[in-house]
């Protein structure tokens, strides 16, 4: 974009505030959420992404086809390949998802979708914008959610970070004046309530006793303080159920994720965009490193399951991409799986991915000297054998 003057800065942000204030209207006409056990048959797509993508989305997509064999060979389940979601095709059409793969998209039930590659100034791409964030948008995923859990250090966390606004939802949308550049961030009341209640269901529903509001409405006190004040009273709502809330700032948050003596205390997080994908990225270190972590996006009639890294392109410069480690992705399609409702697959998965992760021989460096691939997920598929 051009440098703007005041006067087109001005007009350029009503449009903007309109088209908004139009989408926000939306939100209280949804639709109910979709009953994945009345449906006779299912459509999973697969899009592998970018650089390391392919690799680790194979890899997934076999344990997918092993553990539901019967289901395929039936119909019951169809596996369908979306294969224009590569920065090479989406920049040939200077858009974050093309149209005829967006049809793709909308054709299917759930995706499992590889990590895509989001262009930045310098690095020879058209400045479109994020693949994930379009996605998102475009099948109202709003509900980002990301398990963590580390026995050893008794940590067994939830996050709940919203998808669809904050400081992402208009992150292509910025202007640029003379010496100075202006990005927005937007959290309206039915954006910030159907994520924060989504948390608080969950801990009820699943015996959790509290939920952690993330922000920083201390200072950034419109946005982050509506996202707060929006917590604040749907959490009166729970107290009889037994349920805590409390508010942290992501400053120190960040701090006493890594606080051993803090660690245990934690249980359901709920935050907006930005600070939910730097949390669960550092979550997920603690953990074993982004590689080991998977990602639900959810939405009333749509989801979509990817790892939590991105496409590495440097692996592939390298000639290194066989040994990128799939439990991410391997991890993304057991929560695909869990959230069609098969849920013995996804135990059985899980489990397998816990003991294969004990064994040294199959531990992934991200060189020569560790583990393919292909290695990890053929000793997954054994142990569910």
């Amino acid at each position: 974009m051009k440098n703007l003057t005041i006067d087109e800065a001005t007009h350029y942000f009503k449009d903007l505030i309109t088209d908004q204030m139009t989408r926000v209207s939306r939100l209280s006409n949804q639709s109910e959420w979709v009953d994945y056990s009345k449906k006779d048959r299912l459509t999973i797509g697969i899009c592998w992404g970018d650089g390391i993508g392919e690799s680790i989305s194979n890899q997934a997509e076999r344990v997918l086809r092993h553990v539901l064999s019967e289901d395929i060979a039936s119909g019951r389940i169809i596996i369908n390949h979306i294969k224009g979601l590569t920065i090479e095709n989406r920049a040939k059409h200077l858009a974050a998802i093309p149209e005829d793969v967006l049809a793709e998209l909308k054709a299917c039930d759930v995706i499992l979708k590889g990590p895509t590659t989001t262009p930045q100034k310098g690095d020879g791409w058209p400045n479109i914008e994020s693949a994930n964030v379009a996605m998102r948008r475009e099948l109202d995923l709003f509900a980002c959610v990301r398990p963590v859990k580390v026995p050893e250090k008794n940590i067994d966390w939830v996050f709940f970070r919203e998808n669809t606004e904050g400081a992402y939802m208009l992150g292509s949308k910025g202007i640029d004046m003379d010496g100075m550049s202006v990005d927005f961030k937007v959290i309206s009341d039915p954006g910030a309530e159907r994520i924060i209640r989504l948390a608080f269901e969950y801990a009820k529903n699943n015996g959790k006793k509290k939920v952690t509001v993330v922000t920083k409405s201390n200072v950034v006190k419109s946005t982050d303080g509506r996202f707060s004040e929006v917590a604040m009273k749907i959490s009166e709502e729970y107290k009889d159920d037994g349920i805590a809330c409390d508010e942290w700032y992501i400053d120190i948050m960040s701090a006493k994720l890594i606080d051993e003596k803090r660690q245990s205390e934690f249980e359901v997080f709920v935050l907006p965009n930005l600070y939910g994908d730097i949390l669960t990225d550092e979550a997920s270190q603690i953990q074993g490193g982004v590689g080991t972590a998977g990602s639900a996006n959810i939405g009333k009639q749509y989801a979509m399951f990817e790892a939590v890294h991105g496409s590495a392109p440097r692996m592939v410069n390298e000639g290194r991409q066989q040994y990128a480690d799939p439990s991410s992705m391997i991890k993304a399609a057991s929560m695909l799986l869990r959230h069609i409702g098969r849920v013995k697959h996804a135990d059985q998965i899980d489990k397998a991915l816990d003991a294969i992760a004990k064994q040294p021989e199959f531990k992934m460096t991200g060189h020569s000297d560790g583990a393919t691939s292909e290695m990890l997920t053929n000793a997954i598929i054994d142990t569910l054998n």
